[in-house]
């Protein structure tokens, strides 16, 4: 359960921008949250009960083994048979205290080796928890090496930081953002978060119900255009005119399916 809790953080920051796109966010913090307080009540209820399990085998094997030998060692000089056994020994108070020490020795440590191996499932369960875990991570890694498992994964272009700098500095003066029916950039520069300055300004306008279709090679922006007009990245000059956040619905680049029901 610790691992499902970290591996929804893990989602969340491997999937940021198709959260953001899908206006995922008060899901993901509900999902998150029941996460963590499943968690948190398993952990309670694990406690509770390693409690009362300790003390049972901490009695069973203090206290318990002991008092099964001394029970078994007493019984030849006290149970049924215990005429014949004196009748043996001859009432020798010395001989059968040496066999009362002698067999209470062996047999006390035996039931403590008894003992000890009825509490190791502990250990048992511990290993085979590992054992598990190691599995699973071999069985990946095994897909790994076969090409199985590719990921995509989303790289910038940092080599124009140093000549972009001054570009990027004038634009930085905040756009006026509108709502509107229609999307329309005006003068919008499409500047990545660290600096780039992919386009200088970018002008154009879809009304509803127009179709459009943007090509261009990677990095030169078509990606940037969608994060600045979902938000995700800040307009930094010019004017943007959008539909609210209710009216439009974004598909991001890589499809994102949490786990949860098909309505989720």
């Amino acid at each position: 359960m610790e691992g499902e809790y970290r591996s929804l953080h893990t989602e969340l920051i491997g999937h940021s921008e198709e959260i953001a796109f899908y206006n995922g966010a008060d899901w993901e913090k509900t999902n998150i949250d029941r996460g963590f307080n499943k968690l948190y009540s398993h952990i309670n209820y694990m406690l509770s009960k390693r409690f009362w399990m300790g003390i049972f085998d901490s009695m069973l094997v203090k206290y318990g083994a002991v008092m099964v030998g001394y029970t078994v060692v007493g019984l030849p000089v006290f149970g049924p048979n215990s005429e014949a056994y004196l009748k043996a020994r001859g009432n020798d108070s010395a001989a059968i205290t040496k066999d009362y020490i002698r067999n209470s020795s062996l047999l006390i440590n035996l039931a403590k080796a008894i003992g000890r191996l009825v509490v190791s499932y502990k250990e048992v369960q511990n290993l085979a928890g590992y054992t598990t875990l190691v599995y699973e991570m071999d069985e990946v890694l095994g897909d790994l090496s076969q090409g199985r498992y590719k990921r995509v994964m989303v790289t910038q272009n940092n080599g124009k930081n140093a000549k972009n700098t001054e570009a990027s500095a004038s634009v930085r003066g905040g756009a006026k953002v509108i709502k509107s029916d229609n999307i329309v950039f005006i003068d919008v520069p499409i500047l990545s978060p660290n600096g780039d300055v992919l386009i200088p300004k970018m002008n154009f306008e879809i009304s509803p119900g127009m179709h459009l279709l943007i090509t261009g090679p990677n990095g030169c922006g078509k990606s940037s255009l969608f994060r600045i007009l979902g938000e995700l990245w800040p307009a930094t000059g010019g004017s943007l005119h959008k539909p609210s956040v209710q009216d439009i619905f974004y598909i991001p680049q890589r499809p994102y399916l949490p786990n949860g029901t098909l309505r989720d």
